[in-house]
């Protein structure tokens, strides 16, 4: 698997690796510059502030949130898991937002959690959906 170089609050570079999705990589070979271009805006951006990593993820997972976006709910829990940050931290970063976006998206949001500790075998709603066979509430919509 790819590994990215992330900065970080004061300059230092952090190495994690990284679950990048088929079609970003293919992306990436066709779009070489563009997605590098990408790449280096987010650590541009990340080296800016004084936001430790962990931090900086639970900040992105609440935009993603609040822009109602599955994919990058998805991806954000998944970096602030890597950032030291727990599934209850994540979830509670969903609960924020809650009179914020209100409370239906809230719940497909917190779906959307749930579908990441279900894939990294976690308890939880998600889980035992999942070990029961059924989708998340996300994917019984579409």
């Amino acid at each position: 698997m790819p590994s990215f170089w992330h900065g970080c609050a004061g300059g230092t570079t952090v190495r994690r690796a990284a679950k990048v999705p088929g079609w970003y990589e293919t992306q990436r070979r066709r779009h070489g510059g563009v997605i590098a271009a990408y790449e280096a805006l987010g650590r541009a951006c990340r080296a800016a502030g004084p936001l430790d990593g962990r931090t900086a993820a639970l900040v992105k997972l609440g935009i993603a949130v609040g822009a109602r976006l599955e994919g990058a709910v998805h991806s954000h829990v998944r970096r602030s898991l890597e950032a030291g940050a727990s599934l209850d931290d994540c979830r509670h970063v969903v609960l924020l937002a809650t009179t914020t976006i209100g409370f239906p998206a809230m719940m497909a949001a917190l779906s959307w959690v749930e579908d990441v500790a279900a894939e990294r075998g976690a308890r939880g709603a998600g889980a035992r959906r999942a070990a029961a066979g059924k989708s998340t509430p996300s994917r019984r919509r579409r």
